[in-house]
């Protein structure tokens, strides 16, 4: 292999697992020995909470590229950009300097909840969701920002700024609270169309446009800030692009922006997606989320709660061995055993908050292998219904599926393709999210 070469790029991809931080040549090749990575799940508790300590993930974050940047440095490389991507949907509170005045919650934090019926009343449901591409649900803003000034009355009044944690990292290192399209696109209070927060929902919310991150230009970017450019040598040159979401990144990580391709993923969750240039679409499919990668490219898909997560406790609840392929592939479907998927809750299709999991029609003659094909199945039905919505947009002729869970499961892939009535494309590498913000980055800036 030939030697790695300038420009070199660092990839960042912050998610709600963990964290990966890796430097990239000019050809998109791993530097070997410039990676590093961290892995924490998100606390929680019995009212449906999903959270970090947002001071600690920073902690976290900044001893990662700690890592890597000293690597660098001591090898003579200097960074010439920054592609990052940070899990969508995440909030936290800051103050004018930018410490979290709250936690950071998850996408999977429900305890907003009640607040979602309310929404519902105030608003018309269908023309916000044309406007915001986003169903009212506690997996988005307007809800979780009603709870934080409903229920969390002091911090509410401490915040200066709401925010993704990638906007909080960036006011401390950057000095400023900005965010991308991309990941403003995803919050539920973002108009897509006008590219811009939403004026009616954040009059409702009581939130000033102030109190919200800048929405950078497209492909503005941003300098790291004296403390921390002394504290990086390798990075304190480089570019920034403000980060994107992590849905998008995994997108352009697969295949790419192609309107007949899909994306597949299964990892903790699920998704299916769909990306292009050009505008909004009129209508945006009933069920379905429609954000923005930037200024330019769309992408729409559906989301569900339940995926690897699922499977993980199916696996403990009837203490199955975690290599249990073999077993899986030699059972037969048994149309009367049905597992409905709803057990971390539903966001797409339906957007139901009291959705419940089920398995329906168990016998003393099943046993934990037949439960767990039956949730893959289940799993696998959900996917197909997102994309028979998705092909309301445009016709579908590849699905690019690039998760590990798929790729570790052959059983689960075949479930998944006679479920969708066609093929899959495996995706080989990992970190299509993470590969997918050096693309971008180096599509912005290099191009």
């Amino acid at each position: 292999m030939p030697a790695a070469t300038g420009p070199y790029i660092l990839g960042i991809d912050i998610g709600t697992s963990g964290m990966r931080a890796e430097v990239f040549d000019a050809d998109v090749r791993p530097v070997p020995g410039l990676a590093a990575k961290t892995s924490r799940s998100p606390g929680s508790s019995p009212d449906g909470g999903s959270f970090f300590d947002a001071e600690k993930h920073f902690e976290e974050f900044i001893a990662l590229i700690d890592r890597v940047a000293a690597a660098a440095a001591k090898r003579g490389i200097e960074i010439d950009a920054v592609g990052w991507c940070a899990f969508w949907h995440g909030i936290v509170g800051v103050d004018e300097h930018g410490k979290a005045t709250t936690q950071l919650l998850t996408w999977a934090d429900r305890r907003s909840r009640e607040f979602t019926p309310r929404l519902k009343e105030r608003f018309d449901e269908a023309e916000t969701h044309r406007r915001t591409g986003a169903h009212f649900h506690s997996s988005f803003w307007p809800a979780k920002l009603l709870w934080f000034r409903e229920r969390h009355a002091d911090a509410w009044r401490r915040t200066a700024r709401w925010c993704s944690f990638s906007d909080m990292i960036a006011t401390r290192i950057f000095g400023e609270c900005v965010t991308s399209i991309s990941m403003a696109s995803a919050t539920g209070v973002f108009d897509q169309r006008k590219a811009t927060w939403d004026s009616e929902l954040l009059r409702y919310l009581k939130v000033k446009r102030a109190s919200l991150p800048r929405i950078a230009a497209d492909p503005e970017t941003i300098s790291l800030n004296k403390k921390y450019a002394r504290r990086w040598p390798a990075l304190a040159h480089a570019k920034w692009l403000p980060a994107i979401g992590d849905g998008a990144a995994d997108h352009l990580g697969s295949y790419g922006v192609s309107p007949h391709t899909a994306s597949l993923m299964i990892g903790t969750s699920a998704a299916m997606r769909i990306a292009f240039e050009g505008d909004v679409p009129a209508e945006i499919p009933e069920g379905l989320w429609c954000y923005r990668i930037d200024g330019t490219r769309v992408i729409v898909g559906g989301a569900l709660s339940d995926g690897g997560n699922l499977r993980t406790k199916i696996r403990k609840m009837f203490h199955l061995p975690k290599d249990c392929e073999a077993l899986i592939a030699e059972r037969e479907p048994d149309d009367n055993l049905v597992v409905i998927p709803f057990f971390f809750g539903e966001r797409s299709t339906g957007y139901d908050e009291d959705a419940r999991g089920a398995i329906v029609g168990m016998t003393a003659e099943h046993d934990g292998i037949d439960v767990l094909r039956a949730a893959m199945e289940g799993i696998a039905f959900r996917l197909a219904d997102i994309c028979e919505r998705l092909e309301t947009v445009t016709e579908i002729k590849t699905i690019v599926a690039s998760s590990g869970g798929l790729r570790s499961s052959p059983a689960w892939r075949q479930i998944t393709a006679d479920a969708l009535g066609r093929d899959l494309t495996i995706h080989d590498a990992d970190g299509t999210s993470l590969r997918g913000a050096v693309l971008y980055a180096r599509e912005k800036l290099m191009s």
